[in-house]
């Protein structure tokens, strides 16, 4: 094992690779702790430490923590990986876009510009009512104002220096996409996950030296963690393989085709996606009561509590839900049945055409069942993990899905690079996938 980490670095491309990876990643941490102008980040952090459950406490993780410090990179990724949820869903229902789509290199690199564009309003939007918001709040209890000096200039400002800090960490994620090792976006929202471990740590052992929180329950709490972080990464590189064979057809004096192969199909097609979309809409109340003192909406965030039983009970279906709404917009059977007809291939046993696309839509629909299941499952678990053993940090599903998928992502691009090389790679496969030519 250690000497196929050692091998990561004998290989000169890989090696520089992962260093700008990192490079990258320790600018994006430093910027981090960059102050915004004219904002009071004492007082942020105070309000962010009662607003565990509501939308503020997603995004601050999407950020790494960025949001609660008032920093220049305070929205994180967070609006440009909703403008590219957004794009995805509109390519599925627009016809132009459609088409842009299937035109390979230059269609994604168009839907991409879109989705830049579209980033950049969203930050504006986010922005703004972020900015008008803060003048209005304070801390509670305290009477500390987020905002000293407030009106127009602040709000230009904040506009301004947010919109700037989403776009700069969107394109410091790009370029580790293109010059680094893994997706950079996604490796960006990992960092963030990671940095606040080590300040949870701190958080239990402070409660394991006063005696407020047992030994041995941080234990079982840290085998139960394991546990869950094997059964994620068992389910996330779970796959139905499905027999593709492709008929002999002989051109000239020489035979094409003839051999066979699988068409993979994800258990869990969604990912994360499933889980951001149901959070964001469960936690909407809670979000709306940090502003407005209604009775009625204070009374359904009440009830929508995070560790109350109605959040349980609506937030699981809403997963299952979107994990087949996800599904249905972004695999398509019908495609995938027209593509193999016209390149010969076909499912032994079931007839081209519509016939392939119904046996391939009645499976994707049981596996996806499956992964939706699961992940409501690991969504929830943490849930009561944190009820009943009193956890002093926020363990979420969506922080837990990330962490093993991104993680698994960034190991198996690093494994192509050693197998395309003829090193072992340090990932368990069998021998003969390890082979080279």
């Amino acid at each position: 094992m250690f000497n196929n980490i050692k091998n990561i670095f004998n290989i000169l491309d890989l090696r520089k690779k992962i260093f700008f990876t990192l490079g990258v990643i320790l600018i994006y941490r430093l910027g981090c702790h960059i102050p915004t102008p004219g904002i009071n980040s004492q007082a942020l952090t105070n309000f962010f430490n009662q607003a565990r459950g509501t939308l503020f406490g997603m995004f601050d993780m999407f950020s790494g923590g960025a949001l609660k410090r008032a920093s220049i990179f305070a929205l994180g990724v967070m609006p440009y990986i909703n403008a590219s949820i957004i794009m995805q869903l509109l390519t599925a229902v627009v016809p132009s876009l459609e088409r842009l789509s299937k035109e390979g290199a230059d269609g994604h690199k168009k839907i991409n510009q879109y989705s830049h564009y579209l980033t950049i309003f969203l930050c504006i939007v986010q922005s703004l009512f972020m900015a008008i918001g803060l003048e209005k709040m304070s801390a509670g209890s305290g009477g500390m104002v987020f905002v000293k000096y407030p009106g127009f200039f602040f709000r230009l400002i904040t506009i301004v220096t947010f919109t700037a800090g989403t776009m700069i960490i969107v394109w410091l994620g790009e370029q580790i996409t293109e010059r680094g090792i893994g997706n950079g976006v996604s490796l960006i929202i990992l960092s963030g996950i990671i940095a606040e471990i080590p300040m949870d740590f701190w958080k239990t052992a402070a409660l394991v030296r006063s005696g407020e929180m047992k030994l041995f329950t941080v234990i079982f709490l840290l085998l139960i963690i394991v546990l869950l972080i094997a059964l994620v990464v068992y389910v996330e590189q779970g796959y139905r393989k499905i027999p593709i064979q492709y008929a002999r057809r002989v051109i000239g004096q020489k035979n094409y085709g003839g051999q066979s192969t699988h068409l993979p199909l994800k258990v869990d097609q969604s990912g994360v996606i499933a889980v951001i979309f149901a959070s964001s809409i469960i936690i909407i109340p809670g979000t709306l009561a940090q502003f407005a003192k209604n009775p009625f909406i204070n009374r359904i965030a009440e009830y929508l509590r995070p560790d109350g039983p109605l959040y349980v009970i609506l937030y699981a279906p809403l997963i299952i839900f979107f994990c087949f709404f996800y599904t249905a917009i972004s695999f398509n059977p019908v495609d995938i049945a027209e593509n193999l007809k016209k390149s010969g291939g076909f499912i032994p046993g079931i007839r081209p055409g519509n016939s392939t696309a119904e046996y391939i839509e009645d499976i994707i629909s049981k596996i996806t069942l499956v992964g939706a299941v699961f992940v409501a499952f690991i969504a929830i678990m943490p849930i009561f993990l944190g009820r009943f053993f009193n956890i002093p940090f926020y363990f979420g599903g969506t922080s837990l899905l990330i962490l093993v998928g991104v993680s698994i992502d960034t190991m198996k691009q690093i494994e192509s690079h050693l197998l395309m090389r003829h090193y072992d790679g340090f990932m368990k496969k069998d021998k003969s996938s390890n082979t080279g030519d």
